[in-house]
């Protein structure tokens, strides 16, 4: 069954500056999700519009998007075939120009509106860093960097140019996003801007620390010599034998 509610007359967005489409992936959330809005609403940047997908929630999730309904653009509840399908579905609803992803267990930090105020070019990715548990993460990439790491997507604001080329590919059941990085980072046609700001505080405990992503392990060896350089591909693979050597295992 499909529950849907949201106030598109919300209160975001303002008039002011770009507007962002803020899309929040909900599943039995109860215990986060007050705090997440919230953290959403006290953003000094108002130009937003709130999209929240929830995958069918059997909690209180539900009662707590009626209650913020005066904030939320649109939501929805259904069932899903996963995070990253869920995400896909959101980005069909959204009109901003640029598209930013929240956990519903993630916090906002300052450093959203600072970035947030900052979109002036609808072809360039701008990305900041984030907090795992109050601990920095990320930073400046480049292509070897982001071979190896990936940018954590709160930190990320995508233009909406991204995804009417691209989508979240849901056979990668953690790392989609880490994959649909390898690909932009490949496309010319998109500009990167890394402005060091904190953008979010997302928790240590979420889906991808306890389930793996063996069909992103296979083919991301592949992603990176299709979509990076050449010059990455080498050195991702030299930093592949020099740790197999170092721990006497299989090359691959």
């Amino acid at each position: 069954m499909l529950i849907k509610g949201g106030n598109r007359n919300s209160a975001f967005p303002s008039t002011k500056g770009t507007l962002i489409s803020l899309l929040v992936v909900t599943y039995n959330s109860e215990r986060d999700l007050r705090a997440c809005i919230q953290s959403i609403i006290n953003q000094r940047f108002k130009n937003i519009e709130l999209l929240i997908f929830d995958g069918n929630s059997t909690d209180n999730t539900i009662k707590i998007l009626k209650e913020y309904d005066d904030y939320i653009s649109y939501w929805q509840s259904e069932p899903d075939d996963g995070i990253y399908d869920a995400m896909n579905k959101a980005v069909k609803y959204a009109t901003g120009q640029f598209i930013y992803f929240l956990g519903s267990d993630d916090l906002l930090l300052d450093g959203f509106s600072e970035i947030a105020s900052q979109l002036n070019e609808v072809n360039t990715l701008y990305y900041g860093h984030c907090f795992r548990e109050n601990i920095q993460t990320g930073g400046a990439m480049n292509s070897y960097k982001l071979a190896r790491f990936n940018i954590c997507h709160h930190a990320i604001f995508y233009p909406a140019l991204v995804f009417k080329k691209y989508s979240f590919n849901t056979k990668y059941v953690v790392y989609a996003d880490h994959a649909l990085h390898i690909q932009l980072w490949g496309d010319r046609s998109i500009k990167r801007q890394y402005l060091p700001y904190a953008v979010a505080n997302y928790g240590a405990h979420g889906f991808s620390t306890w389930t793996r992503d063996e069909a992103f392990r296979k083919d991301k060896l592949a992603l990176i010599k299709k979509h990076l350089s050449l010059y990455t591909y080498i050195r991702y693979l030299k930093k592949l034998w020099t740790e197999s050597r170092k721990n006497h295992s299989d090359f691959f």
